[in-house]
């Protein structure tokens, strides 16, 4: 190294004080190194690349009260490289474990044929019942069974009494009840 006086010593001393041109050249010194050391931990490019900024980012915080043992930075660099590169292997480890846990929860462990042609042929039962409602049936069922709407609300939009929407949404529960039992 040419700057400053061009060792390691002066470069981390003027760094340490707020030196940007000093960290500047340590950067360019051992940035290479840095790059295949973590790319030698961490086994692809972008990680590397990742680690490196990580680990020069972290020197640059610890920098002020450092004090170079021998002649070369590279040896500090390193050891806060392996360990940027193993928290990372870790989050990264932890990421797979959580994304894997979930879809383990969301996806059933083996595919009931069985029971899919049941559901398949009791839902084409409810649909057919549901087309034999009267019209108001209907909308009534489609408002607060599909929907979600309260009695009220549903009265409101059909225009009718609130006991009337609770009365038939009754009857037509008890006759789906109905279709499922025979199906079954």
């Amino acid at each position: 190294m040419t700057e400053i006086d061009g060792t390691d010593a002066a470069l981390v001393r003027a760094a340490a004080e707020g030196s940007e041109h000093a960290f500047r050249a340590l950067y360019r010194a051992y940035v290479r190194p840095v790059y295949w050391i973590a790319h030698g931990l961490v086994g692809n490019a972008a990680d590397a690349e990742d680690v490196t900024q990580e680990t020069f980012l972290a020197a640059w915080r610890k920098l002020r009260g450092f004090e170079l043992a021998g002649d070369s930075l590279l040896p500090w660099l390193a050891t806060i490289c392996r360990l940027q590169a193993a928290n990372r292997i870790r989050r990264q480890r932890r990421d797979r474990e959580r994304t894997a846990g979930e879809a383990d929860e969301t996806l059933p462990s083996t595919v009931d044929v069985e029971q899919q042609v049941i559901d398949d042929d009791l839902a084409e039962r409810i649909l057919r019942a549901v087309e034999g409602l009267s019209p108001l049936d209907r909308e009534i069922f489609r408002l607060c069974a599909a929907q979600g709407y309260a009695y009220q609300a549903a009265a409101d939009e059909l225009g009718v009494a609130h006991g009337v929407v609770r009365n038939r949404l009754s009857r037509i529960r008890t006759r789906l009840r109905t279709t499922v039992k025979e199906s079954t």
